[in-house]
């Protein structure tokens, strides 16, 4: 019987069967340190232009030539909710007050974008060797040109529908995220959080239900949570939170230290912080505004009246409205050298013999 973490090395040039999650903040000596240990860095690319893009690419083919991934969300845009997005604005007004922020004073940052055609033209040029989508795909001919310069596509599935629906479109394997994962639920047929599955549900439904690699994401952070996916039939694991913690990743001092402080119980789903569905540690922000808020603005825009008060909480040293991802797996994140928990985690493999 062939492997399918052999095989999925062999297909995209990797020594281990293992993916640095993307995630929006550590720095790009991260996945160049995964990268160049054997693994498969990625760039989270949905906060950046296309020029940043290419920054952080150059970067990281300065430290390695191996493989890495760029990840992109494929959300749709949403309109703008005036009415909406004011009343979000008056119930944030106590906390603006407490932080001395001036509303008007206030200018909108950048917001995470969807994959487009300047996106598509970055990737054309760059050539990465793989290309990852959150949120679904782009559409069918931005799709096409990221095929075209060679990249290798990989999907994001909740649910073994969402896995079908990406498995007809081509991509060449799929991330099963389960509901233990940090950061965005990946989810994009359905809104309904009440219908997500847990990791160890999701990826033998997954692999029964399609013919291409899949990779695990979600809870794992170690070399027995590895372990599991791959007797599950995963032919590779992604990782996101056991990697903040390495030192490369470059944590800001308030997420590195709730991080540290985390209990089993201290991650929830959250719409607070940008109006989809996403887990992290509790905050105050959390715990007064959700953590599900359903008169939140429309992802992205609910970021927009966060921003502030995440930026003036942080001048103090605190992390009372940033957003903290991370997944259950967060007391387990303990490994500080990002090569080392990469060759740990493939080492799952070898409790399974």
């Amino acid at each position: 019987m062939s492997d399918p973490r052999r095989a999925f090395c062999e297909r995209f040039g990797l020594e281990h069967p293992v993916i640095q999650a993307p995630m929006i903040g550590p720095k790009p000596a991260l996945a160049a340190e995964v990268s160049a240990a054997g693994g498969l860095g990625s760039i989270a690319c949905a906060a950046m232009s296309p020029d940043g893009i290419r920054a952080e690419v150059a970067a990281l083919r300065a430290r390695t030539g191996r493989p890495f991934n760029l990840n992109f969300f494929a959300h749709r845009r949403a309109a703008p909710d005036p009415e909406r997005e004011a009343a979000w604005a008056a119930r944030l007004a106590p906390a603006y007050r407490a932080l001395g922020i001036d509303p008007a004073a206030v200018t909108p940052g950048p917001e995470r974008a969807p994959f487009d055609a300047g996106m598509a033209e970055a990737v054309t040029a760059l050539r990465p060797p793989v290309v990852s989508f959150h949120f679904g795909l782009p559409e069918p001919e931005l799709l096409a040109a990221v095929r075209a310069a060679g990249c290798r596509i990989l999907g994001c599935a909740t649910t073994v529908a969402e896995a079908r629906w990406l498995a007809e479109r081509g991509v060449d394997a799929i991330i099963a995220q389960g509901l233990e994962a940090g950061g965005h639920r990946g989810l994009f047929l359905s809104e309904d959080i009440a219908g997500q599955v847990g990791t160890l549900a999701l990826v033998p439904q997954v692999v029964d239900a399609v013919d291409l690699p899949v990779i695990a994401a979600g809870g794992i952070a170690d070399a027995r949570g590895s372990a599991a996916a791959f007797a599950l039939g995963a032919a590779a694991v992604q990782v996101g939170t056991a990697y903040l913690a390495c030192e490369a990743a470059g944590l800001s001092a308030v997420h590195a230290r709730a991080l540290a402080e985390a209990g089993d119980a201290d991650t929830a789903l959250t719409t607070v912080f940008t109006g989809r569905p996403a887990r992290g540690l509790r905050n105050r922000a959390m715990r007064e505004f959700g953590p599900i808020a359903p008169d939140a603005p429309a992802f992205p825009r609910a970021a927009v009246a966060l921003q502030p008060l995440r930026v003036a909480a942080e001048a103090r040293g605190s992390g009372d409205f940033t957003p903290l991802w991370a997944g259950q797996g967060a007391p387990l994140a303990k490994v500080r050298d990002a090569a080392a928990l990469t060759r740990a985690l493939a080492g799952g493999a070898d409790r399974l013999r």
